[in-house]
């Protein structure tokens, strides 16, 4: 097989793995324009660096042959499809090519499990040396690790990349036992404890040998189960305490050929997904918890009309309006339309003067949104602010858009 027939095998399955996220990038192509590069080639995506810039990455698959057979996996045992495998020394060369060409700025190296854990984990980590020290590539690396690979290896891996991910692939241990028997949270978890150890060893001692110094990372599927929305957050806020990830990225299901009678039949809406980022993101940064989110005596599922912030202070209309002139952050964090950025300018811009309504609008805050649930200099709420009709007032009628993790 051509080594170009390999590329497009090997980065289309690599598309499946959320962990390295390909959003938030303006696509570049100087061909025919005289300029040097692209990063809208066959296996380029984007991810953000530690640092908050967007970076083109080859994200791809060492090979797409697996020896599990995990039920939501296009890449499983019993898959019929086209089957390729890189060899350490094309990757080398194809990261390096690219690399030359102003295409990319890191790769992210996946695959499917070959022989054995330690076997290839041990390919993986060798294109990462020999691009660290026979190439003296300084640009960015996320490997993919082997949870049974052996700890030694483990150890190597977090010396030549920036950031680790070992995908815990189901939220609960009963969906993992039901769809991929073959694998063991046990061993998932064994893993990134061993992993979260390093990092921090790394964190304290000034003069430790370099670990993942970007972190670890995480997938979840969600929808390949039967688990709830509470469930998925209680999997990701354990995950967050126990391990302190950096991420945890959550897959929409996607239907596949062939499929186990054990799958459904039609893909979770999108928008799932989508509640789900912005629960993980209150939860992280807001200061909720689960419970406030996908509160208990309920069908542990997240509104999907409305985000989960807004579907919490509708829950709760006996904690509003909230005067912005004198609440502290952690009660402004909780009003619909205020992010962390705007409270943070809120507060400073209140040292100085008293805030007024279209000071909102300043901030590009939605108006709309915020209107109903703050109280200003100049402004308070009028009419029933208990009635039902707000929320079909503030239902997002405009299609879901990938959370704006920067900004508002």
């Amino acid at each position: 097989m051509q080594l170009s027939e390999k590329l497009g095998l090997l980065a289309d399955a690599a598309k499946y793995d959320a962990s390295c996220s390909s959003s938030g990038g303006r696509k570049r192509d100087s061909r025919g324009t005289g300029g040097i590069g692209s990063n809208e080639g066959m296996g380029i995506c984007h991810a953000y660096a530690p640092d908050g810039r967007c970076i083109s990455l080859l994200k791809i698959l060492l090979t797409n042959f697996c020896i599990y057979d995990c039920a939501y996996c296009i890449n499983r045992r019993s898959s019929n499809v086209r089957r390729a495998r890189f060899s350490v020394e094309e990757v080398v060369r194809l990261t390096m090519d690219f690399y030359r060409r102003n295409y990319i700025e890191g790769l992210f190296l996946s695959s499917g499990i070959i022989r054995s854990g330690d076997y290839t984990m041990e390919q993986l980590v060798e294109v990462a040396r020999r691009l660290r020290q026979e190439e003296r590539f300084a640009g960015y690396i996320h490997l993919k690790t082997i949870p049974d690979a052996s700890p030694e290896l483990l150890a190597a891996a977090g010396r030549w990349a920036d950031r680790l991910s070992i995908n815990v692939e189901l939220p609960t241990e009963s969906g993992l036992k039901a769809l991929a028997p073959e694998k063991d949270q046990r061993d998932i978890r064994r893993a990134m404890g061993r992993l979260r150890l390093g990092i921090d060893e790394a964190k304290a001692e000034r003069k430790a040998p370099r670990f993942a110094p970007a972190g670890q990372s995480t997938q979840m599927i969600v929808g390949a189960d039967d688990a709830s929305d509470r469930d998925v957050l209680e999997a990701s806020g354990t995950l967050y305490a126990n391990y302190r990830l950096k991420r945890v990225y959550f897959s929409a299901f996607s239907p596949i050929p062939d499929a186990s009678r054990a799958l459904p039949l039609r893909a979770p809406p999108l928008v799932r997904e989508h509640r789900l980022y912005q629960a993980d993101w209150l939860m992280r940064f807001y200061g909720f918890d689960v419970g406030e989110i996908a509160p208990a005596g309920t069908d542990g599922m997240l509104d999907l009309e409305v985000d989960p912030k807004l579907a919490w202070a509708l829950r709760h209309r006996e904690r509003f309006p909230v005067d912005l002139n004198t609440a502290p952050r952690e009660t402004l964090l909780r009003v619909p339309g205020l992010g962390v950025a705007t409270v943070k300018k809120l507060l400073a811009m209140r040292v100085q003067r008293r805030v007024r309504f279209d000071d909102l609008a300043k901030l590009g805050v939605s108006v709309r949104k915020v209107g109903p649930f703050v109280v200003t200099a100049d402004h308070r709420p009028r009419g029933d602010v208990e009635s039902a009709r707000l929320r079909a007032v503030l239902v997002d009628s405009a299609p879901p858009r990938q959370p704006d993790l920067f900004g508002h």
